[in-house]
């Protein structure tokens, strides 16, 4: 239905016909451009009372006019030491009416407070508009300011001068800052959750000398999941923990402390490298599947002098020798943790004494303009010319790969020592081993070789005597229990006293409770009663190590 063409015999309504621009009778669409425009009728009558007037032109409205009447602030100034033409109603209203013919620097002292002075003497120079952004007053007022130049009148004999043209976003400039500080107070949770996160004081190992360094990126960097960790196994060896969450913010702080958590739990299992990585692998699926991370995962046993590691998808540890030769562990390396479906080994690298191994993120090394292996490579030289204690070294090399409190991702840098000693302190530290040969007599000629070693170092009599105490249970224990090959072993530290057994059966002791009737079952309750701590492991060739530990008097 036509609505256009009834809508004419409505009461109080004009007839309009359906307009059509492209109409080939122009008489017509001027009359129906009249009657849209409510212009007058066609026939050249009068306008009605209710018709719209006329537009004034440009031309007919002065500067003046136009100036005085808009919201934003403007004055203008004329000459080299800017002299107070005008300033509209709004400028008046925020900071005072102003005398013509006056500097600016006399009587326009919010001109100084906004550090815009220099800034007119430069555009009046130029002839170039400049332009300053959320400047504040001193009224606590915030103003984006555009000083254009006036060219000069040489009719009139006018200066040239510049117009001052500010406009107040106070609001936007509040609502900025309101935002910089909820994003601070963010970050500052960030890091705080962080830093609560890491290690609060790192243990130190009796073989080694270890110090890290953690520092989350500039203020434009969200905080990262970089995590570093020293965990002490018993027995002298340490385990070595560097890793880092991709991601940004608290989620990526709060992974990273589930993960350095379960990664404890896992050590105190004892078991190697790379399986305490495949059951972390697991584990951070579980977390968030969307959470990525790397790690590596390193044991030292000071009696072998290695590093016994495995690595996913983390950076290759580095070991400088005590000569500055610098070796990079290279494979095995696999897919990040997460990933699932892959099974990680682990690899050695040699840690002799006086050497320094270095584990790290790639916040150290990773630059956007380069490759990450030049990054590496750098890292390499700063450490083959580090010397010094742990912290100097970390010091030296964030210094040397120009890392800043502003750089753009958050590192973390830990570095171990393993001390080559001599003198004095080289006395503190000892070992001493025999082979398990024969049947039931090896547990007599275990205790005496305990005896004479024990007390050739000098240890008090009662420490001896729990010493050999210990060595005879841990020897009886694997005589009916293991398979040969068997061996004990005896280290000293300063301090603490180590005692080993190991055997070639990988079935571990359990301490259990043990019945008044009962002839056996004991053996391993005594020594944990008597010892500091004990504990067992399997041995990567197969078999098994049993140890106690017993504090040294200081």
């Amino acid at each position: 239905m036509n609505f256009t063409r009834w809508s004419a015999r409505l009461p109080g309504t004009q007839r309009r016909a359906a307009r059509d621009d492209r109409s080939p009778v122009p008489a017509a669409r001027a009359e129906y451009a009249q009657a849209d425009t409510g212009s007058g009728p066609p026939d050249g009558g009068q306008d009605g009372p209710g018709a719209a007037s006329a537009a004034p032109a440009l031309e007919d409205l002065s500067a003046r006019d136009i100036l005085g009447r808009l919201p934003a602030l403007v004055a203008l100034v004329h000459g080299p030491d800017h002299r107070i033409a005008y300033v509209n109603d709004a400028y008046a209203a925020a900071f005072g009416p102003r005398p013509c013919g006056v500097p600016a620097a006399e009587a326009m002292p919010e001109l100084t407070e906004l550090s815009l002075l220099p800034l007119m003497d430069q555009v009046l120079r130029s002839g170039t508009p400049r332009t300053v952004k959320s400047r504040k007053a001193g009224s606590g007022n915030s103003y984006t300011i555009t000083c254009t130049p006036v060219r000069q009148d040489s009719d009139n004999h006018r200066e040239s001068g510049v117009l001052v043209y500010a406009a107040d976003v106070t609001d936007h400039a509040e609502a900025a800052e309101r935002l910089r500080t909820s994003e601070s107070r963010l970050r500052e949770t960030a890091v705080t959750l962080q830093r609560s996160l890491l290690p609060q004081e790192l243990e130190q190992p009796d073989d080694l000398r270890i110090a890290a360094t953690y520092q989350p990126g500039g203020t434009d960097a969200a905080v990262g999941g970089d995590w570093y960790d020293v965990i002490t196994l018993g027995a002298g060896r340490t385990a070595l923990v560097i890793g880092d969450v991709m991601g940004r913010g608290v989620r990526a702080a709060a992974v990273m402390g589930q993960l350095r958590t379960a990664v404890r739990a896992y050590a105190r299992l004892d078991l190697p490298p790379h399986e305490v990585l495949q059951l972390l692998d697991g584990l951070a699926a579980e977390i968030d599947a969307s959470q990525i991370a790397t790690c590596a995962y390193a044991v030292h046993d000071p009696n072998e002098g290695l590093l016994v590691y495995s690595s996913a998808g983390h950076l290759p540890i580095l070991v400088r020798d005590e000569d500055g030769t610098v070796h990079r562990a290279e494979d095995p390396t696999g897919p990040p943790l997460g990933t699932g479906g892959w099974i990680h080994t682990s690899g050695t690298i040699a840690l002799p004494p006086g050497s320094t191994a270095v584990l790290y993120t790639d916040g150290l090394v990773e630059r956007r303009s380069e490759d990450i292996d030049e990054g590496v490579a750098s890292l390499e030289r700063a450490l083959s010319g580090a010397k010094g204690s742990p912290q100097v070294v970390c010091d030296r090399l964030m210094r040397s790969l120009n890392i800043t409190a502003e750089h753009d991702d958050d590192v973390a840098v830990l570095v171990v020592q393993h001390p080559a000693r001599t003198g004095a302190t080289a006395e503190l530290f000892h070992n001493a081993s025999l082979d398990l040969l024969g049947g039931i007599e090896a547990a007599p000629r275990a205790r005496a070789f305990a005896t004479g070693v024990l007390t050739s170092w000098r240890f008090p009599v009662e420490l001896c005597d729990l010493g050999v105490l210990a060595a005879g249970e841990l020897v009886a224990n694997s005589l009916q229990h293991g398979t040969p090959p068997m061996r004990l072993g005896l280290r000293r530290t300063n301090r603490r006293l180590i005692i080993e057994v190991t055997d070639g059966d990988d079935h571990l002791p359990r301490r259990r409770r043990a019945e008044p009737g009962d002839e056996a079952g004991r053996g391993i309750s005594i020594v944990a009663s008597i010892a500091t701590s004990w504990g067992s492991r399997r041995t990567p060739g197969g078999g098994k190590a049993v140890w106690c530990e017993f504090a040294l008097p200081q």
